[in-house]
């Protein structure tokens, strides 16, 4: 088994019932969910004028390859409405792996550790209630150390409890 975190987030329509229907979804999907953070409300990066998303980040064990992850991740986003039209754009749900096991993965459809991991509070904040002391296999920092020096200052609170599955 492979430890994996995932990025969820949702800025469109019923924001916890679709991250709550997601992360029940990678529960069939091969995807054993161990933990979620907390809810965090984010306003959103690069196009602005966008709902706020809500976000999350899951611990999950998986046997999948990482690009048989990549093709389920994408399928529960489809399933659950997500359109590619606009590009940063408002999202039902969005799902990115940010971490898988230690491996680095440069492929023309997947790069882990995500690319822009460093660069995204939305993602450091769960990320570090998560796993503080978890090291980024490239730059060798622990995420509670990113968090610490992320040049990123928007706008993450965390977000009342919601119960998901």
């Amino acid at each position: 088994m492979n430890t994996v975190y995932l990025s969820l987030g949702s800025n469109l329509g019923d924001r916890a019932s679709n991250l709550d229907r997601a992360v029940a979804e990678l529960r069939g999907a091969g995807v054993e969910v161990q933990r979620v953070s907390s809810l965090y409300e984010t306003e959103p990066v690069g196009r602005r004028a966008q709902p706020w998303f809500l976000n999350l980040v899951a611990e999950a064990e998986t046997e999948l390859f990482p690009v048989q992850l990549l093709g389920r991740l994408q399928t529960i986003e489809i399933r659950l409405g997500r359109r590619r039209d606009v590009v940063q754009g408002p999202r039902t749900i969005d799902i990115d792996i940010l971490f898988y096991g230690n491996f680095r993965i440069r492929s023309e459809r997947l790069v882990v550790p995500h690319p822009r991991l460093e660069q995204r509070r939305f993602v450091l904040e769960p990320l570090a209630e998560l796993a503080p002391e978890l090291r980024h296999p490239v730059s060798r920092l622990t995420i509670r150390e990113l968090l610490a020096s992320t040049a990123d200052r928007s706008a993450v609170r965390r977000a009342p409890p919601a119960n998901l599955t």
